[in-house]
């Protein structure tokens, strides 16, 4: 079954140990994680709360480490929820007052500027019949959140999914917009968000390759594929930058990928723990398996 994060089912080498802590979005908030967090093996994330016996799926913490958000399947719609970190411990998922319910809104991720991206279906203006899913910005203020912007030049008339942005502020999606599902960047300029390029072939294939996790500097990128030589419907792979270039992408080992379909891959802003679904739950596990 094809999936991806909003299906209707669903680093430049590192040399130093300590660099993932150090490419993170620069967070000084300290995450209460819950407990025992993940040794060598994965394990399902808030059991109960975010993974449930629904298709639960992405993640990303508010800047602060005190809200996680994720997306869940509900009466037919994509919703975001959120589960908040009061009290001394993680509170009962509810659904995120920061987005409508009237459209399927999906795959949020929160920039280092605290900005939050994510996708939705809904109309882009009042003529706009086109089915499909775009990338929004919702820049954070004071005392909130603005409305969600509408990123025209990042968009296309083919859908958009999933959302990473790096510390420079550059967006990087999977888009159908050339007739396969591949992976594109739009860097951010002084006059706002270039028009997107592909990654090219060092990282795209026939195949769909989607759900991307761009380091915060850019040296790695992380994302799901289909392409052939996988151990399940889809797999995890990652690809180092070295000198502005993409190498050829390998597959994540530590028992990540199954035979199942991983995807929604999300690096917590300290830099300590990496995210991603599988079986219809997120799971986490130390991020030194991102380690060349």
């Amino acid at each position: 079954m094809k999936f991806n994060c909003t299906s209707s089912a669903a680093w430049l080498i590192i040399a130093l140990a300590g660099c993932f802590s150090a490419c993170s979005s620069g967070t000084s908030n300290t995450i209460a994680y819950p407990q025992p967090t993940p040794d060598s093996a994965a394990k399902v994330f808030l059991p109960g709360i975010v993974s449930k016996d629904t298709l639960d799926f992405n993640a990303t913490f508010t800047a602060d480490g005190k809200t996680f958000l994720f997306a869940r399947s509900q009466n037919r719609k994509y919703m975001i929820f959120q589960s908040v970190y009061s009290n001394k411990q993680w509170q009962p998922e509810t659904i995120s007052p920061l987005f409508d319910t009237l459209y399927s809104n999906v795959d949020p991720f929160v920039a280092a500027d605290s900005a939050i991206y994510f996708i939705s279906n809904r109309p882009k203006d009042n003529s706009d019949t086109t089915k499909d899913y775009d990338i929004y910005r919702m820049a954070k203020l004071a005392d909130g959140y603005a409305a969600p912007e509408y990123l025209a030049a990042v968009n296309s008339d083919s859908t958009e999914y999933y959302v990473s942005v790096s510390r420079s502020g550059a967006i990087f999606f999977s888009s159908y917009r050339d007739g396969n599902l591949d992976l594109y960047v739009s860097k951010k300029g002084v006059n706002g968000y270039e028009r997107p390029v592909t990654l090219g072939n060092s990282v795209n294939t026939q195949s769909d390759e989607h759900d991307p996790l761009i380091a915060p500097d850019e040296s790695y990128i992380v994302f799901a594929s289909d392409r052939p030589g996988g151990l399940g419907q889809a797999d995890l792979y990652i690809s180092y930058n070295l000198n502005g270039q993409w190498q050829t992408p390998t597959a994540l080992g530590h028992g990540i990928n199954t035979k199942t379909y991983e995807y929604c891959p999300y690096l917590s802003p300290d830099g300590k723990y990496f995210f991603f679904s599988s079986e219809f739950n997120v799971k986490w596990i130390g991020s030194d398996v991102l380690k060349r």
